[in-house]
């Protein structure tokens, strides 16, 4: 058994039978919204936790945040008691719907949380102007949050986060609300926490934000752990085989393809296609480094 604060060489979050029962006014059970469930998330990785909605993705993050009590079973959260402040303080956390203070600015707002942690304040405001600018709120940083827009308050909720600079992250639907310049701006920076070393816990119902930043993944449905293992060997086609051609001619191409049929079966020939999201960020402009937007207007 490890202490509160729990220790390095534990995973960052460790499930064991976490069961999850809604019951009604007469403590009937009513709800079983998550089901003995066994998941394991090593420091440093990106962890992906995808389901439809409904599946138990929130309820279960609700558990490792210590803001449900399980029915059944045990968590663990960076080797301590999800419940045990010394182990929230290494957590950051976005839910999937952003609450924040609508008479506050975004400074204010960031340094409100971060008195919570007892940050001091020159680190304090060092950090502030650092997610602001990160997050690309630089722009409207002195707007009240009233005015902002579901985007803008999105990503305000992301650097609200990070103020403490957490061991681990967790996201509840990261990319809800916003563009695809934005999406893509959280995914970069969701890889920038890893490369710092810390761990990441995504949850998520889009298949798109699972796959390109996820090492692990685990699927849930209808409360229950479906599947889980690595993102390449899950949507790897052990039985196919991929070739990629440039400077091939039509002749040429109906050459290979009788070739690959002497010796199997041709499933398809296909030209290569760019995904819409590459599409819509290089005619927009917006490929560019990780860090550098400042516009600070985006929904």
């Amino acid at each position: 058994m490890t202490d509160q604060a729990g220790h390095a060489g534990a995973p960052a979050v460790e499930t064991k039978g976490l069961t999850k029962i809604y019951t009604d006014f007469f403590w009937q059970p009513k709800v079983l919204a998550v089901d003995k469930l066994d998941l394991t998330v090593e420091r440093g990785e990106v962890f992906g936790l995808l389901g439809p909605n409904g599946s138990g993705k929130t309820t279960t993050v609700k558990m490792l945040l210590g803001l449900l009590f399980p029915t059944a079973g045990t968590a663990r959260v960076l080797g301590g008691d999800p419940r045990a402040s010394r182990t929230r303080e290494r957590v950051g956390y976005l839910p999937e719907e952003t609450y924040l203070y609508r008479f506050l600015d975004a400074d204010e707002t960031l340094t409100f949380y971060g008195r919570l942690f007892g940050i001091p304040r020159r680190e304090l405001a060092r950090r502030v102007d650092a997610l602001v600018e990160r997050v690309g709120l630089a722009g409207a940083r002195r707007r009240k949050l009233g005015e902002y827009s579901k985007g803008m308050s999105r990503r305000l909720g992301l650097a609200q986060a990070l103020v403490n600079e957490p061991e681990l992250v967790i996201l509840d639907e990261p990319t809800s609300g916003l563009d695809p310049i934005g999406a893509r701006e959280v995914k970069d920076l969701v890889l920038e926490l890893k490369a710092q070393g810390r761990t990441v816990l995504l949850c998520s119902h889009l298949m798109a934000d699972i796959e390109e930043v996820c090492d692990r993944i685990a699927i849930l449905h209808l409360g229950v752990l479906r599947r889980a293992g690595r993102v390449a060997d899950l949507l790897a086609h052990t039985d196919e085989r991929s070739f990629r051609c440039r400077g091939l001619d039509e002749a040429g191409a109906g050459e290979v393809a009788a070739a690959v049929r002497a010796r199997g079966e041709l499933l398809s020939v296909d030209q290569p296609r760019e995904r819409m999201e590459d599409v819509f960020l290089d005619v927009v402009g917006a490929k560019k480094p990780a860090g550098t937007g400042k516009d600070g207007g985006q929904g």
